[in-house]
């Protein structure tokens, strides 16, 4: 008998998850071990339960769907890969996801049929794309970083707190560092953007999808 693939669903929105883990329990082979309401919950279980896939929503507060996967990928338990599940349908997210380490990159509108084959593609470490936005994909650059920042994981993780409206001394405290430390970093944040007002850093990160619009 094979092992169930054991699922574990991110997403910001509790009505989201309670359909996602209703329809995949529905599923034969599949397992849902767990939900997460953010990013930075999603990567303590991963590091937690290490599913086979983690089904990330691509825009969360605290962290972003498109960084937990790098975290996942980077940093995780070695075998856990992480699928997007978006409402976000321009190329330009998907190439950052697939850069960040995706194996897969799903729209919210489509399917459980397709889904449920997304989620099997993946796990047997194949890369599965939504096929109306694969078909746009050019090949030669599918694995490029898009519209990703040019800055680190951790400047990631600050700017979106930052866009989020955390002061810093908040922010500090939720990365367990020094004010000093968040001083800099948004210091070099702005250096490296060519932003230097929070409100800019805001529409930054609202342009590229790393927060939402509410």
């Amino acid at each position: 008998m094979m092992s169930p693939v054991r699922i574990l669903i991110a997403d910001d929105h509790a009505l989201v998850r309670s359909g996602l883990r209703a329809l995949l329990q529905r599923v034969e082979d599949f397992e849902v071990v767990g939900e997460a309401a953010n990013g930075r919950d999603a990567l303590r279980m991963v590091r937690e339960l290490a599913p086979d896939i983690a089904l990330l929503d691509v825009t969360m507060p605290e962290l972003n769907g498109i960084d937990a996967a790098a975290s996942i990928v980077r940093d995780g338990p070695g075998n856990t890969r992480a699928v997007m599940l978006s409402m976000h349908g321009t190329c330009g997210y998907v190439r950052a996801a697939l850069a960040a380490g995706a194996s897969g990159y799903v729209l919210k509108d489509s399917g459980i049929d397709e889904l449920e084959h997304a989620l099997r593609a993946v796990a047997r470490g194949e890369r599965w794309v939504t096929p109306t936005l694969a078909r746009h994909l050019d090949a030669a650059d599918a694995g490029a970083a898009g519209d990703r920042p040019p800055l680190t994981p951790r400047q990631r993780e600050v700017l979106q707190l930052i866009a989020e409206g955390n002061g810093t001394r908040l922010i500090a405290e939720k990365l367990a560092v020094s004010v000093k430390t968040i001083e800099t970093h948004r210091a070099q944040i702005m250096e490296r953007l060519g932003i230097h007002d929070v409100a800019g850093l805001t529409r930054y990160a609202l342009r590229i999808g790393m927060i939402g619009p509410d």
